[in-house]
């Protein structure tokens, strides 16, 4: 791993960590390797970043006459509040799930792999919404090689299993192993919670580590209806996940899941006005905890926030209109001015 690296270099790669479009982490890669020290202990980081760079830049550059490659159209765009991935292993009522929570018309079997792309869908909270990503399954034996792709732009995973299948006991280990070899590794900590990275892991050595802030979702709690079941599973592999059981043919729970999502992503609704104008109550914009007035501004429009002078706000921890700078951090329900 490199030493000694430059500033310019540690900017590039939290910039390449930061980045959730396809076009935008090809950049980053590419500032990455011309910023990257060039001596022999970075050799096998510069031939990954060269490899990643000819991947995407194929994807891009969509499929060739005649040839089959996958793209771009596994990567799933980002809206809404924030984007979570479903992984799970075969029949573990993924699809089912994702249909209850977000009305998606996705292809359900009661046969394994009836998912074969990235599915999207909006899961309805108050006045926002989070965008849920059905994925295909994962077992020891195959997982889609562009998954990896799909999980980039993720803020967290929904690992959703069946409770009531023996099986259930063998099949997570093999989906974080699975994930593991792929540099993807989902932790228990949720953003404003402690990460759980293993003391002897620097996670700012390697750009290309992904880590996913994941919730287990025991799904068909209608067959197995005993609540400790989740705990003594947690214990018989050693997670720490957060846990939910669900059932999508009953429903149970489904409710909770929003509101978990708002708590564990720290999500804080932004509303705007135009000076003599009401605010735009039906259409909040979404940041989260600690974020500021520039980030909102980002999300309007970049030549406002280029141009971003000063805001007057309204909210629970201001007086009303009162004058703040681009760096004020806004709370949850704030009325923002820009100006």
């Amino acid at each position: 791993m490199p030493t000694n690296v430059t500033p310019e270099y540690k900017k590039a790669e939290e910039a390449y960590r930061q980045a959730r479009e396809p076009r935008e982490r090809l950049e980053c890669l590419r500032e990455l390797l011309r910023t990257i020290p060039k001596h022999k202990g970075t050799e096998h980081l510069q031939a990954d970043i060269k490899t990643r760079i000819k991947q995407l830049s194929e994807e891009l550059a969509g499929p060739r006459k005649g040839a089959h490659r996958s793209g771009p159209s596994h990567v799933v765009r980002p809206e809404g509040a924030g984007q979570l991935c479903l992984v799970g292993p075969p029949n573990a009522g993924k699809s089912s799930l994702h249909a209850a929570l977000t009305g998606s018309r996705t292809d359900i079997g009661p046969y394994p792999f009836t998912t074969h792309l990235p599915v999207p869908g909006m899961l309805p909270f108050e006045d926002i919404h989070y965008q849920l990503v059905d994925l295909p399954p994962v077992s020891a034996e195959f997982m889609e090689p562009w998954m990896v792709n799909a999980l980039q732009p993720a803020d967290g995973v929904l690992l959703v299993i069946d409770l009531s299948d023996p099986e259930c006991l063998d099949q997570i280990p093999a989906i974080l192993g699975r994930l593991a070899e792929k540099k993807v590794f989902l932790r228990s900590g949720w953003p404003g919670q402690p990460s759980e990275i293993p003391s002897n892991v620097d996670e700012l050595e390697d750009p290309f580590r992904l880590e996913l802030p994941t919730l287990l979702v025991a799904n068909k709690s209608d067959l197995d209806p005993d609540p400790e079941e989740v705990q003594v599973l947690e214990e018989l592999l050693g997670l720490r996940f957060p846990a939910l059981a669900t059932s999508a043919e009953t429903g149970h729970n489904l409710d909770q899941l929003g509101p978990f999502l708002f708590r564990a992503l720290q999500t804080v609704r932004v509303y705007t006005k135009s000076p003599g104008k009401p605010p735009d109550a039906d259409k909040p914009f979404t940041v989260r905890r600690g974020e500021t007035v520039l980030d909102v501004a980002r999300l309007v429009h970049q030549d406002i926030a280029r141009e971003l002078r000063f805001a007057r706000i309204w909210g629970s921890e201001v007086f009303d209109g009162q004058q703040v700078g681009p760096d004020h951090q806004v709370a949850d329900g704030d009325i923002v001015e820009l100006h």
